[in-house]
């Protein structure tokens, strides 16, 4: 492999991940010897989701290639709230929740970096943030900064319509002290994030030369959607989260089986490590092929995430429900019910809600009676079909809402 090849900058940008870059001859340049780097995550929930892998997964080549990586915790800046995105202000939150969430992230971080000696760091703006003078604060960073220049960042603009309050408009102000702050402590000299985020990592990059004079550069990624134009890692049952508690690994695996045919090379060239000629490969497959591409894509990236023996699991589950098979698969999501309540049994589309296949009872009947609901295999031909004990082998029961969502329904004595 040839110096240029070895250069972190060429891997991100071929396989997706840079949307823009504040100098890319002089960014390039840097990757070519080890550097500190570092995006901000504000943890606004105790877990990460789908969309958050773009930049958590940019942090894992960083690292792969020799570099320090810095995850921030935004426990400081998530007391204020990011307007970059949002039409509408965030919702405050108390400095104990916000600490309780930084160390749900932390965990999950965990399994994409390695923490050991050094070689990534995970530090929470809190730390530098919360104690501030905000006299001293004003008269040594917020002197620097353009009310005029501010308010044409896009994030800005975008809110002036609905309005923007102040507490919001210190956030650029404080993500470029961050920046600062990094520089300073840890010779952090590129910040990268969401392109929603391009004004404010510039903003930090224009306050290290103006204070310290210093060079430090930017880098953003595309904000993904999916190629039907969905928000990345939002199901009809909302956000595929990280957590396995919220999102279970089978539940995960099904999210990237079922990506479209469009999206896979991009998610697997961005969510997976596959060297890029084995992405090609599986990305020219075609017709009823494609699937084995998209078993690969979701085997990957739940191994990343959950690791290699609940993306086995998953798996065996997927392989087993989609080639016809048993109902006993553990990794399936289950819902136990009292065996109490079979004994008269419980009509098929109240059992279809009670399993989370569909979200109202008038939704579980247009799906049965549009020929789209299964119990153990067969079509139900009437959404009044009762359910009962005799339904049950081994006590369980298969759901299936067409093709591809599985529920199982497991007895319980009462």
């Amino acid at each position: 492999m040839g110096q240029e090849e070895k250069n972190v900058y060429n891997v991100l940008k071929e396989r997706g991940f840079v949307e823009q870059v504040s100098d890319e001859q002089k960014v390039r340049k840097m990757l070519s010897s080890p550097i500190t780097c570092y995006i901000g995550f504000d943890p606004t929930a105790d877990s990460f989701h789908v969309g958050s892998l773009v930049p958590i997964m940019a942090l894992a080549h960083m690292q792969r290639f020799g570099h320090r990586v810095i995850a921030v915790l935004g426990g400081g800046t998530a007391m204020i709230g990011d307007p970059s995105g949002k039409t509408e202000m965030r919702k405050l939150m108390s400095a104990e929740t916000i600490d309780r969430n930084a160390e749900g992230l932390r965990r999950q971080l965990e399994r994409f970096l390695d923490f050991s000696h050094g070689k990534a760091l995970m530090v929470n703006n809190a730390e530098w943030l919360r104690p501030l003078n905000y006299i001293e604060f004003l008269r040594d960073i917020g002197r620097h900064f353009s009310v005029n220049r501010m308010l044409a960042a896009e994030s800005y603009r975008q809110r002036m319509e609905t309005g923007l309050s102040f507490i919001e408009f210190n956030y650029m102000l404080l993500q470029a002290y961050d920046y600062l702050y990094l520089y300073r402590n840890y010779n952090c000299t590129l910040q990268m994030g969401g392109n929603d985020q391009w004004g404010n990592i510039l903003a930090g990059s224009d306050l290290i030369r103006r204070v310290e004079g210093g060079d430090a550069e930017a880098l953003t990624f595309p904000l993904l959607v999916t190629a039907t134009g969905a928000k990345m890692g939002k199901t009809e049952k909302g956000a595929v989260w990280l957590d396995p508690s919220k999102t279970s690994p089978y539940e995960y695996y099904q999210y990237w089986i079922n990506t479209d045919d469009r999206d896979v090379e991009r998610f697997l060239l961005l969510f997976t490590f596959l060297p890029v000629d084995r992405v090609k490969e599986l990305a020219s497959l075609e017709g009823a092929d494609i699937r084995k591409a998209k078993e690969v894509l979701a085997f990957e990236t739940t191994k990343l995430c959950h690791g290699e023996e609940e993306a086995r699991k998953a798996q065996e589950a997927s392989r087993a429900l989609f080639g016809g098979g048993g109902v006993g698969d553990e990794a399936v999501p289950t819902v136990e019910i009292q065996s109490d309540r079979f004994k008269e049994g419980i009509p098929a589309y109240i059992l279809f809600v009670e399993a989370g296949l569909a979200k109202t009872r008038g939704q579980a009947k247009r799906l049965i009676e549009q020929g789209g609901g299964y119990i153990n295999g067969k079509r139900l031909e009437s959404f009044g079909y009762v359910v009962t004990v005799d339904d049950f082998s081994d006590n369980v029961l298969l759901l299936r809402a067409g093709k591809k969502k599985y529920a199982r329904i497991k007895l319980i004595d009462s």
